[in-house]
């Protein structure tokens, strides 16, 4: 069951006392270099999930475990591939392990890798309408058994009463454990984000098109 950060008050939060919780944050990822609007309009989307998180935790427990999507292993590797890889969501993630929370291996890097490897095909032009069909089956069986996996982790790690963060894509299909409660974290500055990169993204089209698109625009 999924909940709402906002109606989650004192008396309603007792019921949840000896479940399983889940703080479900969308990842959302870096704009491409040298694009400043965008990285303002990111920086208040992640200022804005640390509080929202702080808020559910001051109703509901603190953090214990931490969940990251492409993160495939635990405690200070995880950490440090976080930091490496600058991540925005590291902030959240390495505040929660200084406060005790353990930071999980989410993922299978075998499968998380055959994942990658084929959207970076799919990304390329492909001549064969055959081979395009075969790699979209390929991939939709990877990212299959990759979700089925990150819900495997959730399962075998969460116990009843803990509370853990999930960082993932908002488009995930991770099917979560029916005795999970799921609460979803939806910072306002998410929306004004995915605007931006909306129009960023037509404007990069449109110039991509040649002049006489960018006109008609």
């Amino acid at each position: 069951m999924t909940q709402e950060l906002g109606r989650i008050e004192r008396p309603a939060a007792e019921r949840f006392a000896g479940k399983r919780k889940l703080f479900l944050v969308p990842l959302a990822y870096e704009p491409p270099p040298g694009v400043g609007d965008g990285l303002d309009v990111l920086d208040r989307y992640w200022s804005q999930a640390q509080s929202q998180v702080a808020a559910l935790e001051s109703r509901l427990g603190s953090v214990q475990y931490v969940y990251h999507e492409t993160v495939t292993e635990s405690g200070g590797a995880g950490l440090q591939y976080m930091q490496e890889a600058a991540f925005r969501s590291y902030p959240i993630v390495q505040e929660r392990c200084q406060r005790g929370a353990a930071l999980e291996a989410t993922e299978d890097p075998e499968v998380l890798l055959e994942v990658q490897d084929l959207q970076r095909c799919l990304m390329l032009p492909l001549a064969s309408a055959r081979v395009s069909q075969q790699l979209q089956v390929w991939l939709s069986d990877g990212s299959r058994r990759r979700y089925e996996h990150i819900a495997g982790r959730l399962h075998e790690t969460l116990n009843s009463g803990d509370v853990g963060l999930l960082i993932i894509s908002e488009h995930h299909q991770v099917q979560f454990p029916l005795d999970i409660e799921v609460f979803y974290v939806r910072p306002p500055a998410l929306d004004e984000y995915q605007r931006w990169f909306e129009e960023w993204l037509g404007r990069q089209q449109r110039e991509s098109a040649g002049p006489d698109a960018a006109a008609e625009a």
